[in-house]
């Protein structure tokens, strides 16, 4: 990506534009025909516990920039990304507003917080600006909390516990077994906790321990030890971030052998825990050995260009920015209410995978496949990427896309 294609705050603040802004000095309103960029805004933690996620979303959205710019653009204009660390609900809502106001951007896209994503969903309600929300989790942000400018094309929490649920079924891990689960303590794991407690109990199982761990917690050791005093037949993670990384790094040095697995998961984070650490089976709404064309072609583009293989965050980001691109060439307008409205109308996306995906009205969820992995032998690794075996997809080829999807209870109230 060149450079000049990317902006960031402080580059924004140092040209004359943002020195006007910060003198207080009033500037004409810009409409989206004046300019020969359409900006897009890109939010996403960079710091925090979620830092090593953010920093994959980045590289996303880079890519998806540049082979959008590479193909001639958006209605014959660059796209030029605006990249925020949101750091926190507060700082994302702040940031959010500055992106539309003196940004003038399209839409924005990014968050992987649930409670940041909540913050910033509110400001895209409030303005009509379209904020698709590529990794949080929370299924409130699709029920009580949803509104018509936020879109999810990442899954809902009870969309990831179905889908490695059916294969703990198949693994007979829930009927007459005892669990016991860490949780992260924020928005998105008590909600990931509701959700597979509700789903453990419906098919036989039960918790004998729960424990909520704070998002800075770095040692493990006192929940260790209090697994290995419960004796569980299953551990189940409703952690987030990092502290995945430090819980299947510890989980293996304290030698507990009690199954692991995980309602919520993002392959870098068990990549972060070094070669041999992952254990479990695990749900993904996607990964780097999905088959299809255009899944093959996105790894090896995103290989090439950053040295590594991508994971589930940045295919999120990646996507987001081309279906965007996509709709307003579609539409041959950047206004973001006719981008709202064309997304809700059930337009199909190619998403690198097996079925074409689409946001559904009733909550703007996208409607898509999803998989489980298992954990590989550490003999069997060809090197530190190789950590885990596709199980399948989620629901099987032919099958309803919507069977995963959150349960229309009407708690989503949508305007028509």
């Amino acid at each position: 990506m060149d450079d000049g294609k990317i902006i960031t705050r402080r580059r924004w603040m140092q040209g004359s534009a943002g020195a006007a802004l910060a003198a207080g000095i009033g500037m004409p309103a810009i409409s989206y025909g004046q300019s020969d960029v359409i900006r897009i805004g890109h939010l996403t933690p960079i710091t925090g516990f979620l830092g090593p996620l953010g920093e994959y979303a980045q590289m996303g959205v880079k890519l998806a920039a540049e082979e959008v710019n590479a193909a001639g653009g958006v209605l014959g204009r660059k796209v030029e990304l605006v990249l925020e660390d949101s750091v926190n609900p507060q700082t994302g809502s702040a940031k959010a507003e500055r992106l539309i106001a003196r940004d003038r951007v399209a839409m924005i896209i990014g968050e992987i917080s649930s409670a940041t994503a909540l913050a910033i969903g509110q400001v895209a309600n409030r303005t009509k600006t379209v904020f698709i929300n590529t990794g949080a989790n929370s299924d409130a942000l699709r029920g009580p909390s949803c509104n018509p400018y936020m879109f999810h094309i990442e899954a809902a929490n009870s969309m990831m516990v179905m889908a490695v649920g059916e294969y703990l079924k198949n693994e007979k891990m829930i009927q007459g077994k005892k669990w016991y689960s860490l949780t992260a303590d924020y928005a998105f794991g008590h909600d990931l906790f509701k959700v597979a407690k509700k789903f453990v109990s419906d098919n036989g199982g039960q918790f004998v321990g729960q424990d909520l761990v704070p998002t800075d917690a770095t040692d493990f050791s006192p929940y260790l030890l209090k697994i290995r005093q419960a004796r569980p037949d299953v551990v189940a993670s409703n952690l987030a971030g990092n502290q995945i990384t430090n819980f299947i790094k510890q989980y293996a040095e304290y030698g507990l052998t009690f199954p692991i697995t995980g309602f919520g998961f993002d392959t870098a984070v068990a990549w972060g825990a070094g070669k041999g650490n992952f254990a479990g089976i695990w749900p993904l709404i996607w990964h780097h050995l999905v088959e299809s064309p255009s899944s093959k072609k996105y790894v090896e583009a995103f290989s090439k260009k950053y040295g590594k293989l991508p994971e589930n965050q940045s295919w999120g980001d990646y996507n987001s920015l081309k279906l965007v691109a996509q709709s307003f060439n579609e539409l041959k307008s950047a206004d973001p209410q006719k981008l709202a409205e064309h997304l809700r109308k059930g337009a199909k996306f190619d998403v690198l995978k097996g079925r074409e995906g689409y946001f559904r009205a009733y909550d703007n969820q996208m409607v898509q496949e999803m998989y489980a992995v298992r954990a590989k032998d550490q003999a069997k690794m060809k090197d530190q990427w190789d950590i885990y075996d596709p199980l399948g997809t989620i629901p099987a080829a032919g099958g309803d896309l919507e069977v995963l999807a959150p349960p229309k209870d009407g708690e989503c109230k949508m305007p028509a």
